[in-house]
């Protein structure tokens, strides 16, 4: 037997109503708030990601999935989409028109790292992104409404973590006291973290060792290095936010794992998820637009796992999205005709019907099979029915059933809906 690859599976029918809430609670919330949705490729040039990411990051050294096409050129499943959409900004030359371009994309990305739950090695992700403004009023009100989209999705509590990590102007000797503070005890720091002391000291707190942790705690705070711009703009952006009424907390020690981040960074923690409680995060990336060979174009969003996003949903998400209105029993051969004519018509008043065309399962086993698939209603079709040219209408969660001539089917299912 052929089964899946280790860190990518499959969403099964029984599942796949509480990814369609997300979803579609995702494209009515964003384009309320007026972005517009993008598709970008699966796979990019490798560049890309190099230059946008950063060769130094987790990411690009060990997760990416690289391979050479048929000419050679070296190509990268994307393992996330914000340098993706940046670069299709910059080609198609969205920043002519000179407005602020709000963009929204779901779609599926790849990173090679162990599986665990909610972290596959092909995960979908949802994110946004704001092009053209540096105003915090843009960094709050894209975080109003990623609170509304959990809140919405009844993701609660959740907790929105904040922190400035400043700019090319102030980060440089930010950088410098990490690598003071850090170089004395470079001998007890974990290999990755070695590796990061020398690329981007910055992303030792991201370090899961616990030593290291504890080691970070000590460490010099981003909050006494920012500038006055960056400074100003950080209280904005929580005045902002205390405006709107959204809650947050303040972690001077929370930075984001790619380099084109500056200024604002956030995440959501979701107390729900247990250890792993990160739901999600993002923040301001003034120069990754310029950095892909654009113009220097602010930019601003966030992306949250999709699988992350479903397992957080309360028990009674999506209820009901996959239910059939109505499930066709038809009994004999000679029921399957008119069966199909009674389906043909209810799915074209709008109604979603389910018929299984096996004559010889009995009244039993079809109704079974009605109350599995959780339909409001079952449509009877047997010898009599076909011999009066009527209809058996039975309402499921009562009993209540009647017969209905086949012109009167969908006044009488209606009716029997409100009552």
């Amino acid at each position: 037997m052929i089964e899946s690859v280790k860190g990518a599976r499959d969403i099964l029918p029984e599942e796949i109503a509480r990814w369609h809430f997300v979803e579609r609670t995702a494209h009515e919330l964003f384009a309320r708030y007026g972005f517009r949705e993008i598709r970008t490729p699966i796979f990019e040039p490798t560049e890309l990601f190099a230059r946008g990411i950063g060769e130094g990051s987790d990411i690009v050294a060990k997760e990416m999935y690289t391979f050479l096409d048929r000419k050679g050129r070296s190509l990268t499943l994307r393992p996330e989409n914000t340098a993706p959409v940046a670069r299709a900004y910059i080609q198609h030359q969205l920043h002519r028109r000179g407005d602020i371009e709000k963009l929204y994309y779901i779609g599926p990305m790849f990173r090679y790292e162990r599986p665990q739950k909610g972290r596959m090695r092909q995960f979908s992700q949802i994110g946004v992104e704001v092009f053209g403004s540096d105003h915090p009023a843009v960094d709050a009100e894209t975080l109003e409404m990623l609170v509304a989209f959990l809140s919405r999705l009844g993701i609660e509590p959740v907790r929105l973590v904040l922190n400035s990590v400043g700019d090319p102007v102030c980060r440089p000797s930010y950088r410098q006291a990490l690598v003071d503070y850090l170089t004395p005890h470079r001998g007890r720091l974990c290999e990755d973290c070695r590796r990061r002391l020398e690329v981007n000291p910055l992303r030792c707190f991201d370090c899961k060792v616990p030593a290291d942790r504890e080691l970070m705690a000590g460490a010099p705070s981003v909050a006494d290095f920012l500038c006055s711009e960056c400074a100003a703009h950080f209280d904005s952006v929580r005045a902002y936010l205390d405006a709107f009424g959204v809650a947050y907390e303040l972690d001077p020690r929370l930075v984001r794992g790619l380099d084109y981040y500056r200024r604002t960074t956030f995440e959501v923690i979701a107390p729900s998820l247990g250890a792993q409680n990160a739901l999600l995060g993002g923040g301001r990336y003034d120069g990754l637009v310029e950095s892909l060979g654009g113009p220097a174009a602010p930019g601003f969003g966030f992306a949250v796992g999709e699988d992350r996003l479903v397992l957080s949903l309360p028990d009674a998400a999506a209820a009901g999205d996959e239910r059939p209105e109505v499930a066709i029993v038809a009994l004999g051969e000679p029921a399957i005709a008119p069966a199909l004519e009674a389906a043909r018509r209810l799915r074209r008043a709008g109604r979603s019907v389910i018929f299984d065309p096996v004559p010889d399962k009995s009244l039993k086993a079809q109704m079974r099979r009605a109350h599995d698939r959780q339909a409001a209603f079952v449509l009877i079709l047997g010898e009599e029915e076909i011999a009066r040219g009527v209809l058996t209408l039975k309402k499921m969660s009562d009993g209540v059933q009647a017969t209905v001539p086949q012109a009167e089917l969908l006044t009488k299912l209606q009716e029997m809906a409100h009552a």
